[in-house]
């Protein structure tokens, strides 16, 4: 079934299970802008409801557990209000979903959406830590295992660059980049080897056979260049003032 089909059938299911409380239904990421990967993208949906109330929520729960099923994500349940007041704590997020998204039903609610930058540096040294934590946690429990260390890697990619592109924006960059670009750019920047993320876009969008690479020397060059990226969020100016 095509990502297009999927959307369609759970507009379908969830316009029906919310009925007057489903104020519109937003598909926002990769899958938005042709730039889906089946294997590691997600299909991001951003359903706002009048009421995100428990009995409200029960309604559409069915809905839901279709969907995940279908291997994505449960979606993302806000009230149009909520959209609006946590802009300013959701920089990345909602200034990424701004810049890829498609309206799937109802009214468009993110054309006008200010998203404030006030927080924007503190929450991307936050995920980058986060993240980079998390990859040598799950790192050291693939050890040397090859199959797991690939899917650690390709699994991570996608969230990596897009901190990237937000890197870059604190640095002054503010017309976006694709990920490609983003990660030449910073690494120009910061000096460090681009090579691994080339590399895993390649082997991701089957460019390149990840079996004539050694995985073990990949991971190890792409570790240290996010330990490397989030190091200089860390010092930039204004941090931890």
């Amino acid at each position: 079934m095509t990502h297009e089909k999927l959307t369609s059938d759970f507009v379908e299911k969830i316009r029906a299970a919310a009925a007057d409380n489903l104020v519109s239904v937003v598909l926002y990421g990769s899958a938005a802008d042709g730039d889906f990967h089946p294997e590691y993208s997600d299909l991001n949906l951003l359903c706002l409801l009048r009421d995100a109330s428990f009995p409200a929520l029960n309604k559409i729960a069915g809905v839901v557990s279709w969907w995940r099923g279908k291997r994505h994500h449960p979606p993302l349940v806000l009230t149009s209000q909520e959209l609006i007041t946590s802009a300013d704590v959701f920089s990345i997020e909602f200034s990424d979903m701004k810049q890829r998204y498609r309206v799937l039903f109802g009214p468009d609610p993110l054309r006008d959406l200010r998203v404030p930058m006030t927080h924007h540096r503190e929450q991307l040294e936050y995920e980058l830590r986060e993240k980079l934590f998390l990859l040598r946690q799950h790192l050291m429990l693939a050890g040397s295992d090859e199959k797991q260390l690939w899917e650690i890697m390709l699994h991570s990619l996608s969230s990596f660059t897009t901190l990237f592109r937000h890197v870059l924006v604190e640095m002054g960059e503010q017309q976006r980049k694709h990920s490609r670009e983003a990660v030449a750019v910073l690494s120009k920047k910061l000096s460090f080897d681009d090579l691994p993320f080339l590399q895993l876009m390649d082997v991701r969008s089957r460019q390149s056979d990840r079996g004539r690479l050694r995985a073990t020397e990949v991971a190890a060059k792409y570790l240290e260049a996010i330990t490397t990226v989030a190091a200089a969020v860390d010092a930039m100016p204004g941090a931890h003032a």
